[in-house]
């Protein structure tokens, strides 16, 4: 008489959908700890789609960590450009630099690698449970949002009570021999299958003991969150060309807030009346707003500003010179510098002109 088989755990399921429905994503190539921390960090609010060519140009120059580490922060910064939120290509070099003074060895804790800057509890996890088999769940919003429907959880997923009952389901998933792959699985598996609208529930291997799905209210969960209001903004941008077609653009202080060290053309927050002396007042020189010729739109966090281009002049170019870090840039220059995305689009009005 044949034994009869044990079921498999969610645990089992969930691997072995994993093992059949993987992306091919170059991070996951190897268990390196530089790459996976480096795909980590520019997966941080951006999708896949965008960071996979950004990934592969920012490895290729720079290979090891070691390499970032002694990279010039201007370099780092324009082979992020174009990803948003600079502030991680920042820490991204300071971690860089910290794990290269120890060896070029990252820690392979979870609370060593919480000392690195930019790491957090998600991407300590991660790291620690793909690259060195630490058995300890992962939660960014994917998995966030399988566990909130299979628990049809009605609180806030961001509330600390809440959070600490889905590290606990969570916990529940892993499969303490496969980490790594537990964890990936469950991203996989927020990525591809349980989507924010319309879930492909016959596709889930995790639909035995799914609430939501038992209520048919899958699409219903997580609970929706309040959204912070877009704050609508509206700036004044000036193009001033020198007798060889380039371009006058700043380098915003180390210090700001946004954007730090990255080149921007010169703008003002200010009516066009008064955007001469405006301009004056924050870059230096004297300048005259010429013509108007197309306006664009650009979104920061939840600012939504609205963008007046028009031509312009300064009077006396060397007084620049006192105030931010300036400089004239061909087009083919600009391309290589570290710059946000706005500027790419201001340049594009001018070239529809």
């Amino acid at each position: 008489m044949s034994k009869a088989r044990t079921p498999a755990s969610d645990a089992e399921r969930l691997l072995s959908w994993f093992d059949s429905h993987r992306r091919e994503l170059p991070w996951r190539r190897d268990r390196d700890p530089y790459r996976v921390w480096l795909s980590e960090i520019m997966l941080q609010q951006t999708r896949v789609e965008t960071v996979v060519p950004y990934y592969e140009a920012f490895l290729s120059r720079f290979p090891r960590v070691e390499d970032l580490a002694e990279a010039p922060v201007d370099a780092v910064l324009a082979a992020w450009s174009g990803l948003g939120y600079y502030r991680r290509a920042r820490q991204l070099q300071k971690a860089a630099q910290m794990v290269a003074s120890r060896g070029g060895s990252f820690p392979a804790t979870v609370p060593g690698l919480l000392e690195l800057p930019g790491i957090g509890p998600y991407t300590a996890a991660a790291i620690a449970s793909i690259c060195f088999g630490v058995a300890v769940p992962v939660l960014d919003g994917n998995v966030e949002r399988v566990l909130a429907r299979r628990r049809a959880e009605e609180g806030d997923v961001k509330s600390v009570t809440v959070r600490r009952g889905l590290l606990a389901a969570a916990a529940g998933l892993l499969d303490p021999a496969r980490p790594g792959d537990s964890n990936q699985a469950m991203m996989e598996l927020g990525a591809t299958v349980c989507i924010p609208k319309n879930p492909r529930c016959l596709l889930c291997p995790l639909t035995e003991g799914c609430r939501a799905l038992a209520m048919g209210e899958a699409d219903l969960y997580p609970k929706a969150r309040a959204e912070r209001r877009s704050e609508e903004r509206s700036i004044v941008a000036v193009l001033v060309e020198d007798e060889k077609r380039r371009t006058l653009l700043f380098r915003r202080p180390d210090d700001s807030s946004l954007l730090a060290g990255l080149w921007e053309v010169p703008w003002v927050e200010t009516s066009v009346r008064e955007a001469d002396a405006e301009l004056g007042r924050r870059y230096g020189g004297t300048w005259r707003l010429g013509n108007r010729i197309g306006s664009t739109r650009h979104g920061i966090t939840y600012r939504d500003i609205k963008v007046a281009v028009h031509l312009g002049e300064i009077g006396d170019r060397g007084e620049i010179r006192e105030g931010p870090e300036a400089g004239w840039f061909a087009a083919e220059e600009i391309g290589r510098l570290a710059s946000s995305s706005l500027v790419g689009k201001i340049l594009s009005v001018r070239d529809r002109v």
